[in-house]
């Protein structure tokens, strides 16, 4: 028995998740950019340090930050280069945490969550969006 086109659509399949990897890779970096672009603005301007001591790192946080957070596409957590996560503190910025969850003697200045919170839901979507151009992109070859 003959099967028209199994050729084609095994080169797609193939080519899915090189496709897909390419998509997410880029959505991910949009989204942290975004969202890490929140937290400098919600950041306390004193001295500017804790602001430039936020960032992204794809796979883990840079030793030393005080407040990190994962962006993961869920399927591939394993996967190298599909995890961004976003992070601020350390070096002269030691007190990041202190400003985001406040002491005894200081209210909170929470900046790094309300920004993750806000940038999520629209990650969320650019990520849903970035899998099915994948999938478009794998088909359309």
């Amino acid at each position: 028995m003959q099967i028209k086109g199994k050729d084609k659509f095994l080169a797609q399949i193939a080519a899915l998740p090189q496709a897909m990897r390419e998509e997410i890779t880029k959505a991910l970096t949009i989204s942290a950019e975004e969202t890490t672009d929140l937290m400098k603005r919600f950041a306390p301007k004193r001295s500017g340090r804790l602001a430039a001591s936020i960032g992204y790192a794809f796979g883990e946080a840079p030793k030393g930050t005080s407040l990190s957070t994962a962006a993961n596409a869920r399927a591939a957590k394993s996967e190298t280069g599909l995890s961004v996560t976003m992070y601020a503190g350390g070096g002269e910025a030691f007190y990041a945490r202190f400003q985001e969850f406040g002491t005894v003697k200081m209210s909170a200045n929470p900046f790094f969550y309300p920004g993750f919170r806000f940038g999520k839901n629209r990650a969320k979507a650019r990520l849903g969006r970035a899998i099915r151009n994948g999938a478009k992109k794998a088909f359309n070859k």
